[in-house]
């Protein structure tokens, strides 16, 4: 029997790059999709309590592709994983893919990366996992209305990686593979081992003059110090080099694995 992906997100349920990912991950195995019903960025590995948590819908996007079905979770990415795994699973997943994300996932900005906090989230149940995400401009981080991607180069990147983890079998070399491709096709060839960078790129910047009693939600500018960057980091291979970068994580943290695994 094929090996059992569960694949979400935290961009929502309708997200192209969602379907990219789906799309890629076709034939590698059976695919649970269960990720956010709404649009949920930056949530990290949160939790948060809502009047609708934990409603379950069933989508017919995914109905097109073989042995898929879809659900929307009415909760954050972690939430999404959480009720995949304990509900609608049936079985442990061999593997949980996260993304294809709108926007990079890098450096200090990991820590409330909604991508990221699910990939964390199907660890805890022992489960590997890949997360992918595209480098875009910063208003599309947020967006609903989902401007259109080249995916190729991050379908093709998530397939050689994500059948990689699974020839591991229950004994991957890492628990989470973070995986970044810059924002021009490139071939998935092209990648580099990396480790976590310790500069944020994603900078929030003052709000000024405003009236304080009013809702107000800080802006953020992408700022990357070139120089300061240490040259075998994820955002170096990224900004940089502009080539595909793969961090190995373990328990949420880079695990300065630097094996380089060869062909794939």
């Amino acid at each position: 029997m094929k090996p059992l992906i569960l694949l979400t997100n935290d961009d929502g349920i309708h997200s192209p790059g969602l379907m990219a990912a789906a799309e890629a991950l076709a034939g590698l195995g059976r695919l649970l999709i269960a990720a956010p019903q709404t649009q949920q960025t930056a949530m990290g590995r949160s939790f948060p309590r809502t009047d609708d948590l934990g409603i379950l819908e069933r989508v017919a996007d995914f109905d097109g592709l073989p042995d898929a079905e879809g659900w929307a979770v009415h909760g954050s990415p972690a939430w999404s994983v959480a009720y995949g795994v304990l509900e609608l699973a049936g079985e442990r997943p061999a593997l949980c893919v996260s993304g294809i994300n709108y926007g990079e996932n890098m450096g200090q900005t990991i820590g409330y990366s909604g991508t990221l906090g699910a990939a964390f989230e199907a660890n805890s149940y022992g489960i590997p996992s890949v997360a992918l995400s595209l480098e875009t401009s910063p208003m599309e981080y947020y967006a609903t209305d989902f401007p259109s991607q080249d995916w190729s180069s991050a379908q093709a990147a998530l397939r050689k990686w994500a059948g990689w983890m699974l020839s591991f079998g229950s004994t991957p070399p890492a628990d989470t593979l973070n995986i970044n491709l810059p924002a021009i096709p490139l071939p998935p060839s092209r990648y580099h081992i990396t480790h976590q960078s310790r500069q944020t790129h994603l900078v929030f910047q003052p709000p000024g003059p405003r009236d304080r009693s009013q809702p107000f939600q800080l802006r953020f500018l992408r700022q990357v110090d070139a120089a300061a960057l240490e040259p075998d980091s994820d955002l170096y291979a990224v900004c940089v080099e502009r080539v595909t970068s793969v961090t190995p994580m373990q328990c949420g943290f880079s695990c300065g694995w630097r094996r380089d695994p060869g062909p794939i």
